[in-house]
């Protein structure tokens, strides 16, 4: 990642449609961190948007639970992105139950790879 993750948090909380992810930089006057954050996160919104999970898989291996799903039927969830004030968020829904559990798996792993650097 182009951030430090000892200078960030990131906040994966489920929703009943998928999930809610936000970065943001520990100290809201560190200003370089909060670029760094809004542009990764930016980035792999788009990127998601077309199904493309491959960063994900890059860091976290391609076994991380729910990618597989997520890559086959990414195009198929809604994926909003919003820049706030310490950093970014991004907006994941879908009707699909499957797809919503795969945003669940996906975002259990990610809380359990990033360790002290991650939150439910």
């Amino acid at each position: 990642m182009p951030f430090d993750l000892e200078r960030t948090t990131h906040r994966f909380t489920r929703t009943d449609t998928g999930g809610v992810q936000t970065v943001i930089a520990d100290d809201p006057r560190d200003s370089t961190q909060i670029t760094l954050v809004q542009q990764h996160l930016s980035a792999e919104v788009e990127r998601f948007r077309r199904g493309d999970f491959s960063d994900p898989a890059r860091i976290h291996g391609t076994e991380m639970p729910g990618l597989a799903t997520l890559r086959a039927h990414g195009g198929r969830i809604t994926i909003t992105y919003e820049a706030v004030p310490d950093g970014a968020r991004a907006t994941y829904a879908t009707d699909d139950a499957g797809l919503r559990d795969a945003l669940h798996h996906w975002f259990d792993a990610q809380v359990s790879d990033h360790g002290p650097h991650a939150t439910r």
